[in-house]
């Protein structure tokens, strides 16, 4: 019994050796589901029992928990092939799994981390903020463009009529002439000048409460990607500054990593400053006199300046079920309110969401 138990324990001082890969996409949006592969190579001497654990990040489910376990001698490779579902926005760390080894008998059991997939260290996981999935009104698309007519370029300005035109497949209903169609016998279709294009920053601020916060990143989120996909460059600015501009696709990574990365802050808002002769969103949920204050001064050096109020128990994402109210508008909200005719003369625009709306329905 002394011979077999020293001869368990011999065999078991010695981990073996174990190589981990995954294998899935460094982005996703929430509440959506990656491709997730997982490889695990393990070499043994003597034989083994071997227990290998690789948890998955908070809010990072798998389809399918990878535990591999068994006796083991040789080499031997195993591959499973799953999904992962992104629950929530943010940017995990994905450390290393855990090995866990033993004698044949399992009496001896020893444990000790993996080494990193990644050679560069833990690996990384970014889960952006999801979007309502609303089509913009076409009324509202100037809401994001500001500058002189165009022939081509641009976004079509609803109000400039250039001419008209026989319709062909796939033109809008809304564009067709009904007076010319009726007189000439055919389907004539209007065509629009446009408005230069221009950029456009969402500012959030994030003095608020966490539904708030949560609604704010969606909206900005759905903004940014209906601007980028007009062409219109693109940043997001929050208290600590503004992601770079533009149409890439590195820029509107740079601009939905900072919303997967925020939280409510409640330290005073502070619009930093944004490219002159865009368009500045301020998502807020307070709408206090400070920050009213400094998006008037943003006017500036901005083309346009859109203040939009999510007032906490007044705003409903599309889908979401009534909740009870107690109590009304907070006064900074009614005082905006009321001052928003004075506001819009100064070339600040003010919204109020309540009910169902959407700021991507506002203005249709």
């Amino acid at each position: 019994m002394l011979t077999v138990l020293l001869a368990a324990f011999l065999t078991a001082r010695r981990p073996p050796r174990v190589t981990l890969t995954r294998d899935f996409p460094p982005q996703g949006f929430e509440g959506t589901r990656l491709p997730y592969r997982v490889r695990v190579e393990v070499e043994s001497r003597w034989p083994l029992r071997v227990l290998i654990e690789d948890p998955t990040p908070l809010s990072v489910v798998p389809g399918e928990q990878f535990v591999l376990g068994g006796l083991t001698v040789g080499r031997s490779v195993t591959e499973r092939v799953t999904n992962l579902t992104l629950n929530r926005r943010g940017e995990y760390t994905w450390p290393g799994g855990t090995l866990r080894w033993a004698d044949p008998l399992g009496l001896f059991w020893h444990a000790a981390p993996l080494p990193q997939p990644n050679q560069h260290g833990p690996a990384r996981l970014e889960v952006y903020p999801g979007t309502h999935g609303l089509l913009l009104p076409d009324l509202l698309r100037p809401l994001l463009s500001e500058g002189t007519l165009s022939r081509t370029l641009g976004l079509e300005d609803p109000i400039s009529l250039r001419g008209a035109r026989p319709y062909l497949p796939g033109d809008p209903p809304g564009r067709v002439h009904w007076r010319l169609s009726a007189r000439g016998g055919a389907l004539t279709v209007r065509e629009l000048d446009r408005t230069a294009a221009s950029s456009v920053t969402v500012f959030l601020d994030l003095n608020g409460s966490e539904v708030f916060v949560e609604s704010a990143v969606r909206l900005a989120s759905s903004l940014i990607q209906e601007a980028l996909a007009l062409d219109l460059p693109v940043s997001v600015a929050t208290r600590q500054g503004v992601t770079p501009t533009g149409r890439t696709p590195e820029a509107l990574r740079a601009a939905l990593r900072r919303l997967a990365q925020v939280q409510p802050d409640l330290a005073p808002p502070l619009i930093p400053p944004s490219r002159a002769g865009g368009n500045l969103i301020v998502l807020t949920q307070r709408a206090g006199p400070a920050l009213v204050e400094q998006a008037m001064r943003a006017r500036a050096s901005a083309s346009r300046v859109v203040i939009v109020a999510i007032p906490e128990g007044f705003y409903l994402e599309p889908g979401e079920k009534p909740r009870r109210q107690w109590v009304g508008a907070p006064e900074t909200v009614r005082d905006l309110e009321r001052r928003a005719g004075i506001l819009a003369e100064a070339g600040v625009v003010v919204y109020v969401l309540r009910g169902n709306q959407s700021v991507l329905r506002l203005g249709a």
